[in-house]
C-alpha cells in the first residue's frame, strides 16, 4: 500500500520555506506591538474620554459551545497522536471494508471456476419391471448406474472462463485499492491544509488581540475614539469565530478521513508536507500511461477475453453429451441373472443454443466498445483534472515567487511607517489582511495541486467507500443452474 512510491510530486520554485515565512511573520508581529503608545490620531475623539474602568471590556471567548468540541492546542501535549499519511494508509489497507469486498470477489470467481469444471456425478437407480406379473416379484429387479459424459471440452472452457473472470476481479481489486488510497490521501491533504489555515487563523487572532489592546491604550491617551475601541472588539471576536470555524473544518476533515480509513482517529495534529517537489509530465505522456496501466482499462481488456471464451463455450453447448447406463438384476419369471444397458443422446434438431450464442456475441461486441468508451472517458476526466492541476500550480508558484514576497514587504513597510507616525493603524490592518489572505489562498492552491496530483497518479479513481465492483457488467450471461 505504499502507493507514495507511485507518485511524483510537483516542482515549485519556492523563494522561502514555510518555516521562514512564519519566523518573518513573528518578527513583524513584534514590530507591530513594540510601540502601542505611539502617537497617531485616528480622526479625533468624538466623545468624552472615559476612565479605563468605564471602557467596553475586551470580549471574552465565544460561549455556548459546552456541548460541542472545545478549542484545542497540541503544542504542549506530547501524548496526542500525530497522524501521518503513511500511518493512515496502513490503517486503511487493513480496515477499509471495500478492499475486503474486492478481495472476496476474486475468491468467489475462483470458486466458480472450481465448480464449473467439476464432472457430473453418476446416478444410481433401483429398477423393478412388471412387478406382480403372474404373482411374481417381476421380470426384472436390480440396480442401474448412469453417467453423463461431457463432450466438446465444455468443462475445460467453463473453468477457463471463470479463471479469466478471477483475473478481471484482480484488476478491479487493484482499482479499488487505488480508490481507497486516493480518497485517504485527498482527505489527508484536506486535513493538512486545514491545519495550516488554522495556524494562520491563530496568528490573525493574536494580532487582533494586540490591536484591541493597542486601541484601548490609544483611547486612554486621547489618540482614538470610542468607536475605534468598539470596532477593535468586534474585529477580535470575528477573528475568534473564524478561528473556531477553521477548527471545526479541521475536525470535519479528520472525521471524514476516519470514515474512509475504517477505524476511529483521534482529533490530533497532522504531519506532512503540502508543498510539492516535482512536476507532472506532459498531458499526452500522462494520458498514455493511464491508458496503458489503468486498472479499469486492464479489467475491461481482461473482460474482453472472458467474453471471447464465453462465445467459444456457448458455441459448443449444443453438442450433445452422452449418457450411458446399465446394471445387474434378476428375472424372477425365468429365474435368470440378467443385465440392462443403455445409451442416451439428445438430438439437437430444434435447440442448438442459437439465441445464447447470439447474445454472447453481442456481449463480446459490446465489450469492445466498452474499452473504447473507457479510454475516452479516462481522457475526458484527465483533461479536467490536469487543467485544475496546472492552474493551481501556476497560482501557487507565482504566489510563492511574487505575490506573497511583495505583500510581506508592503506589510513590513506599513509597520515601519506606522512606527514613524506617517500612517494610521487601519492602514496597517488592511496591509496585514491582504498579506494573510494571500497566504490562505496559497494554501488552497497547494491543496488543489496535491489533490489533483494524487488523483492523476492514482488513475483518477475515487470513491473510497463505494461498494467494490464485480467482474460481470449488468446484462451479461450469468444466470444458469451450473456455472458454465
Amino acid at each position: 500500500m505504499k502507493r507514495r512510491l507511485l507518485h511524483l510530486l510537483i516542482a515549485v520554485t519556492a523563494t522561502t520555506t514555510y518555516q521562514t515565512t512564519v519566523a518573518q511573520d513573528a518578527s513583524m508581529g513584534q514590530m507591530m506591538s513594540m510601540d502601542r503608545s505611539m502617537t497617531q490620531s485616528l480622526g479625533g475623539v468624538d466623545d468624552q474620554v472615559l476612565p479605563e474602568s468605564d471602557l467596553p471590556p475586551l470580549p471574552g471567548m465565544p460561549s455556548g459551545f459546552a456541548d460541542f468540541d472545545t478549542a484545542y492546542d497540541y503544542t504542549d501535549n506530547a501524548t496526542v497522536e500525530t497522524h501521518t499519511l503513511e500511518t493512515v494508509l496502513a490503517l486503511a489497507a487493513g480496515n477499509n471494508p471495500t478492499i475486503q469486498q474486492a478481495r472476496l470477489h476474486v475468491s468467489a470467481e475462483t470458486s466458480k471456476a472450481l465448480q464449473a469444471g467439476l464432472y457430473p456425478n453418476p446416478v444410481l437407480m433401483y429398477v423393478g419391471e412388471k412387478i406382480g406379473s403372474d404373482g411374481s416379484a417381476g421380470e426384472f429387479q436390480g440396480f442401474e448406474v448412469s453417467q453423463r459424459f461431457v463432450t466438446a471440452g465444455k468443462l475445460q472452457l467453463s473453468r477457463l472462463k471463470y479463471r479469466q473472470r478471477a483475473h478481471v476481479s484482480e484488476h478491479l481489486a487493484i482499482a479499488q485499492t487505488y480508490r481507497v488510497t486516493n480518497a485517504v490521501e485527498v482527505q489527508f491533504i484536506e486535513a493538512l491544509a486545514a491545519s495550516m489555515r488554522l495556524e494562520l487563523k491563530r496568528e490573525i487572532e493574536k494580532t487582533a488581540e494586540d490591536g484591541a489592546v493597542t486601541t484601548r491604550e490609544q483611547y486612554n491617551q486621547g489618540q482614538a475614539n470610542l468607536t475605534a475601541v468598539r470596532r477593535a472588539n468586534v474585529m477580535l471576536q470575528k477573528q475568534r469565530l473564524e478561528r473556531m470555524a477553521t477548527e471545526n473544518e479541521y475536525r470535519d476533515a479528520l472525521r471524514r478521513l476516519s470514515a474512509i480509513v475504517g477505524v476511529p482517529l483521534s482529533i490530533g495534529p497532522t504531519d506532512g508536507e503540502l508543498r510539492p517537489s516535482d512536476a507532472l509530465e506532459s498531458f499526452d505522456t500522462v494520458l498514455s500511461r493511464l491508458i496503458a496501466e489503468s486498472p479499469e482499462v486492464l479489467a475491461a481488456r481482461a473482460k474482453l477475453r472472458v467474453d471471447q471464451t464465453t462465445v467459444r463455450r456457448e458455441q459448443v453447448e449444443w453438442i450433445p453429451d452422452i449418457t450411458i447406463q446399465g446394471g445387474p438384476g434378476y428375472n424372477f419369471s425365468n429365474g435368470d441373472d440378467v443385465y440392462n444397458a443403455g445409451v442416451q443422446i439428445e438430438l439437437p434438431i430444434y435447440d442448438r443454443n442459437q439465441g445464447t450464442i447470439r447474445q454472447a456475441c453481442q456481449d463480446l461486441r459490446r465489450q469492445q466498445f466498452e474499452i473504447q468508451r473507457m479510454e475516452l472517458h479516462l481522457k475526458e476526466r484527465l483533461a479536467s483534472a490536469y487543467r485544475t492541476y496546472a492552474t493551481a500550480l501556476q497560482h501557487a508558484t507565482e504566489y510563492d515567487r511574487v505575490v506573497i514576497p511583495e505583500l510581506r514587504a508592503a506589510y513590513r513597510q506599513l509597520l515601519v511607517s506606522y512606527k514613524e507616525n506617517r500612517i494610521a493603524w487601519p492602514d496597517v490592518l488592511e496591509g496585514q489582511r491582504d498579506y494573510f489572505q494571500a497566504r490562505m489562498e496559497q494554501i488552497d492552491q497547494f491543496k488543489l495541486v496535491r489533490q489533483q496530483e494524487t488523483m492523476i497518479n492514482g488513475f483518477l479513481l475515487d470513491g473510497g467507500l463505494m461498494a467494490a465492483e464485480g467482474p460481470v457488467p449488468p446484462g451479461h450471461i450469468d444466470a444458469v443452474p451450473k456455472p458454465r
